[in-house]
């Protein structure tokens, strides 16, 4: 399905342009809170859309930040990251080499689909999925395969032995997974590693791993595939549990030394600024800010999730910082009556899910503002 901004090209613009970009779904940010206090004239606004860390960023890394900017910022940041990637190379016990930096994990992604895929490659995924797990395959040709969940949110394992079975280049999934936070079972990764043909790239984006880890149905992917020689990467980021979304910055860990050798080659020198790489080293030793965020997701998630079915939703079993409601309606009417009374949350408008949003957990406060907005939703009030 063509894009409406796609369609409002002119005509030799539009030749310009690559067929596949003519197809590309739209990635959706959530609103902007500046515009919808605007719109609707309200004097606050809750963003619930973006899973970020209500604590936001970290003592440490804001007083890394300061010290940064009292040297200057007028010279190139370090292009290879060899500070950040040393400090988690040694963090995660694997090699320097086998370690990338990235704008944010998606960055990663993006490398990922310019480095490995060729029009024509099958690259499978989850339904429902991240965007940028769909748009980036997509937007260099490949054919994209998505396994949906099953109808109670759990693992199909027919249905990705199927997936599987057969010419696979790239397979990419979320753990826990983006948008419904649900996770793999130990047995579960297991499966899907086995299955998965070695010819292939196995990517695990771990978002929210932070949020996850503790909990003790969690399986770790990096342990899981520490010692597989299979090709496969593990993505993570500072975005969420770290607080540093506005700064840009993840990375991923590789199999091999020779995978990392070929994102190089495709990705920008400077592709993550000097702040960020000093914040992220600053913010892995933060330790105590890192479990207060952590463990208010943990309460909260609890907490909300069930007044929420208690009220009659039905909320996918979440490990991340935010929840997948299903609201029984149109998921964008209900958002945007949220929006009238200052909470924005995610419409999901992948096929069959148009009916959920997803809500990420914030300050008890603001959560229980969202939880009181969406009743009224439901009563009509």
């Amino acid at each position: 399905m063509e894009t409406e901004g796609v369609n409002s090209y002119s005509p030799a613009v539009r030749a310009l342009v690559r067929p596949e970009v003519h197809r590309l779904p739209a990635y959706d940010p959530g609103a902007d809170p500046e515009a919808v206090a605007r719109d609707f004239h309200l004097p606050r606004v809750i963003k619930l859309s973006n899973n970020e860390n209500p604590y936001g960023i970290s003592p440490a890394a804001a007083a890394a930040i300061h010290r940064r900017l009292a040297k200057g910022m007028g010279r190139y940041p370090d292009p290879a990251g060899e500070a950040l990637c040393t400090v988690l190379a040694d963090r995660h016990c694997v090699e320097r080499k086998r370690v990338l930096i990235g704008n944010g994990s998606e960055n990663i992604l993006e490398l990922l689909c310019q480095a490995f895929i060729n029009a024509g490659d099958t690259v499978v995924t989850q339904s429902p999925c991240f965007g940028l797990h769909e748009i980036f395959p997509l937007m260099m040709g490949a054919r994209l395969h998505k396994v949906p969940l099953r109808a109670d949110f759990r693992f199909d394992a027919p249905r990705w032995r199927a997936a599987l079975d057969g010419p696979v280049k790239l397979v990419l999934v979320s753990h826990p997974c983006n948008p419904s936070g649900t996770v793999f079972s130990g047995d579960q990764l297991e499966y899907l590693i086995h299955h998965t043909p070695d010819s292939a790239l196995l990517v695990v984006d771990e978002a929210y791993f932070e949020y996850a880890r503790v909990d003790a149905c969690y399986a770790d992917a990096l342990e899981a595939l520490r010692h597989r020689s299979r090709p496969w990467l593990v993505l993570r980021t500072f975005s969420k549990a770290y607080g540093l979304a506005g700064l840009r910055v993840g990375y991923g860990i590789a199999s091999h030394v020779n995978l990392i050798e070929a994102l190089h080659r495709v990705r920008t020198p400077y592709n993550v600024n000097q702040l960020a790489q000093d914040a992220a080293i600053a913010a892995l030793d933060d330790s105590a800010h890192l479990q207060k965020s952590a463990r208010l997701v943990r309460g909260e998630r609890t907490r909300i999730t069930a007044a929420l079915r208690d009220a009659g939703f039905r909320v996918a079993p979440s490990l991340a910082n935010f929840l997948f409601i299903d609201t029984d309606g149109d998921a964008l009417s209900i958002v945007r009556d949220l929006q009238r009374v200052g909470v924005i949350v995610k419409a999901w408008r992948e096929p069959g899910y148009e009916s959920y949003i997803r809500a990420s957990l914030a300050l008890p406060a603001e959560n229980d503002a969202f939880l009181q907005a969406l009743l009224r939703t439901r009563v009509g009030a």
